[in-house]
């Protein structure tokens, strides 16, 4: 990245941040669902449901999310420890979120469940697979959808991993969640460098990263959200997803002006970008 592009790109990144990465502007996002719990055993569950729930449009994606967690309230963790295969089918079998079947989302509860009795926690078998010299975190996550898929390996629209090219938005999002702590992302997991995490790469932060010279890939896979990752840790190298929440409010929040934002990092605005 051009120095000089680089530092103007910079300044206006921290200013985006320094506006907007603030709760008040958190609404709508799933998100906002996990404040519900402060003790960390019940947000990582949440999280890890509402966040594979993220596709889609957010109204649904906050009733879907909601409907779930409302059924495990008012503990996911203690929920999931007890609940038994037939009163997970009872609960959740009609479910339907676009695509994403209510047989695929009891696979993820029982997951869920057999990862919690196993290690724990979500957060202590994730980092059973984190090894020290990892760049990212990418071989941990493809060890942590194995386990949380289990025996049936099966194909799911809740359990996609980085080890077939994903981009693996969903899960990346979790991630940002449960390692980044400010005001924003709770950040109720302990270990793991946040220097690791991976961009949460969606069409929307994609073409805002295009815009941007970030990447001319035309194609939202693991590689290109690797690359945008590595263009950011140029500029926050200890927090290279630090941005994500601030930029994804472009186009979201009348408040967030993509055209100021644009004009600041030196690049014309047509009022199509972002």
């Amino acid at each position: 990245m051009e120095h000089r592009a680089s530092k103007r790109l910079h300044e206006a990144l921290e200013a985006l941040y320094d506006r907007f990465n603030d709760r008040s502007f958190i609404h709508p996002d799933p998100l906002e669902l996990l404040y519900q719990w402060d003790d960390g055993s019940d947000r990582e569950i949440a999280g890890l449901i509402a966040s594979s729930l993220a596709y889609g449009r957010v109204k649904q994606i906050l009733r879907s999310a909601s409907s779930v967690l409302e059924r495990m309230k008012p503990s996911p963790s203690s929920f999931i420890k007890v609940a038994g295969e037939g009163s997970l089918i009872s609960l959740f079998s009609s479910f339907r979120h676009r695509f994403t079947t209510g047989e695929e989302l009891v696979s993820l509860l029982k997951g869920i469940q057999r990862v919690v009795l196993t290690y724990g926690s979500l957060q202590e078998c994730f980092m059973k697979h984190l090894k020290r010299g990892d760049a990212t975190v990418v071989p941990a996550l493809t060890g942590f959808v194995k386990e949380l898929a289990g025996s049936s390996g099966g194909k799911s629209s809740l359990l996609p991993s980085p080890g077939q090219g994903s981009a693996c938005k969903r899960l990346f999002l979790f991630l940002r969640w449960m390692v980044r702590k400010d005001t924003v992302d709770p950040g109720c997991w302990e270990g793991c460098d946040r220097s690791k995490l991976v961009i949460p790469l969606d069409t929307h932060m994609h073409r805002i990263c295009r815009c941007l010279g970030l990447t001319d890939s035309r194609h939202g896979q693991l590689a290109t959200a690797l690359k945008i990752t590595g263009a950011f840790r140029e500029l926050a190298p200890a927090d290279p997803v630090r941005y994500d929440f601030s930029l994804t409010r472009l186009g979201i929040r009348e408040e967030c002006d993509p055209g100021a934002f644009f004009n600041a990092c030196g690049i014309p605005w047509d009022g199509k970008k972002g």
